[in-house]
């Protein structure tokens, strides 16, 4: 929609576009070429010229640019899908792990009686080592590990282990993997759309592709930075988790207890992940859509890369990207992030969010008047009201919520809406049930 809009506005505008005029010492620079002449087909406003100015952007440009924004939204969305399906290909291992986690044998070696030290479990060997409590050396071992195994079976199981017991109850059958999937296909809306931060930094793009700045030296290793970067965190953030759980009990039960906390990630927002993964996307496409723009329009060796290694430099590190960000980044962004203090509503299913939705404001219109009864009386309510408010044949519904928040808190919030037995029947919400991903209610007549 968004690149629809802007298609609409340039091709309303492409006339009173093209007679801006500025001066012809402003129009000889930041330029893509060292000595750029206008090309034989461009013709100047005849207002510009007798003005003895140019014309900011021709009508001819405005055509080239609407092309090159049509070209641009082609390969984000190309970029997003296959950045999805090889982060769906990577984590189609997982289903084979989730599937272990019912076997005799992993329920046998996380047994919570028995006692092992945090050393002796597979997740504490692959993260407690000499070098990780040295920030100065668990960083770079952070970045080696992305290409040594991202996400391990070790990672896996103790995550998960952490997220349940955190969140749900421990020994919940909880399927975590069908979990995962869901919150990427949520994150996706995101990676997909187009926000106005987004566009500033494509300006600063098509900004510094002028000439002088060389930026085929330095400009397409933004992106590839950001994404080591972004991998590096996240690795930081599992060993992280691993060394608090040793500190708070060098003995553990069964296997390590991490526990999530928003604190692990920038300024505590675990959400500012996905949008350095959306920016990152979003500037990889730009940049192989301009390189192919350039390409069609003015042939490969043309003064927007006249260097062969221009030419290199932007494909290569093009695709590294794009394959590091696919089938590195996004598997190992959707596992950790899920350690944050708070779950995601994915965790319930579409029917109890709305039902969630529906008892919440129900509970709101009914303590409003309660609040106002104290200060004046309440008319009177009418039959069709009383009807439905009839508490002859009522049963209270209690729902238990283990959602933490900001600060974990061991306490238990429930909310009781009284609702009559005609609309609906009592909930059954044991929660040592099998879960399919997602939270859910068993009703019972």
């Amino acid at each position: 929609m968004v690149f629809g809009f802007i298609s609409l506005s340039l091709t309303i505008g492409e006339q009173p576009i093209s007679k801006i005029c500025v001066p012809k010492s402003v129009g000889d620079h930041f330029l893509p070429c060292k000595n750029t002449t206008l090309p034989s087909d461009v013709e100047e406003e005849s207002t510009c010229q007798k003005k003895d100015k140019i014309s900011l952007l021709s009508t001819t440009g405005v055509s080239e640019l609407h092309m090159l924004i049509f070209g641009l939204a082609l390969f984000h969305i190309l970029s997003c899908v296959l950045t999805l399906c090889l982060g769906m290909a990577k984590m189609k291992r997982w289903e084979s792990w989730e599937e272990e986690t019912t076997t005799v044998d992993y329920q046998f070696s996380n047994d919570p009686r028995r006692f092992k030290l945090a050393r002796q479990t597979s997740f504490g060997r692959r993260h407690l080592h000499c070098w990780s409590k040295r920030p100065l050396l668990l960083w770079p071992a952070s970045f080696l590990r992305l290409f040594t195994g991202s996400v391990s079976k070790a990672d896996y199981f103790a995550l998960r282990h952490g997220f349940i017991t955190a969140h749900l109850s421990e020994g919940s059958k909880f399927d975590f993997q069908k979990f995962l999937r869901r919150a990427l296909d949520s994150d996706f809306e995101v990676v997909v759309g187009i926000s106005p931060w987004i566009w500033i930094f494509t300006v600063l793009f098509i900004f510094f592709n002028a000439h002088g700045f060389y930026s085929y030296l330095w400009l397409p290793f933004i992106p590839l930075m950001m994404v080591l970067a972004v991998g590096t965190k996240l690795q930081f953030i599992i060993t992280k988790m691993c060394l608090e759980s040793q500190d708070a009990s060098v003995v553990v039960r069964g296997t390590v207890l991490v526990k999530p906390n928003d604190n692990l990630f920038w300024f505590g927002r675990p959400h500012l992940l996905l949008h350095l993964i959306h920016l990152i996307l979003f500037q990889n496409s730009f940049q192989l859509a301009f390189f192919t723009w350039t390409w069609y329009k003015f042939g490969l060796r043309s003064c927007f890369h006249h260097q062969r290694e221009d030419i290199i430099i932007k494909i290569s590190v093009g695709v590294l990207v794009q394959l590091l960000i696919g089938y590195v980044i996004l598997p190992l962004y959707g596992l950790v992030t899920q350690m944050g203090s708070s779950m995601k509503k994915v965790v319930f299913s579409e029917q109890i969010t709305k039902g969630l939705k529906n008892w919440h404001s129900l509970a709101k219109r009914s303590i409003t008047p309660n609040r106002s009864s104290s200060t004046c009386p309440s008319p009177e309510p009418s039959p069709s009201h009383k009807a439905r408010t009839s508490l002859s044949k009522t049963q209270e519904l209690v729902m238990t919520e283990h959602i933490q928040h900001s600060t974990p808190s061991p306490n238990v919030v429930s909310v009781s809406v009284e609702i009559t037995e005609e609309a609906v029947t009592e909930p059954n919400t044991n929660t040592k049930g099998n879960y399919n991903g997602e939270i859910s209610f068993a009703w019972r007549s």
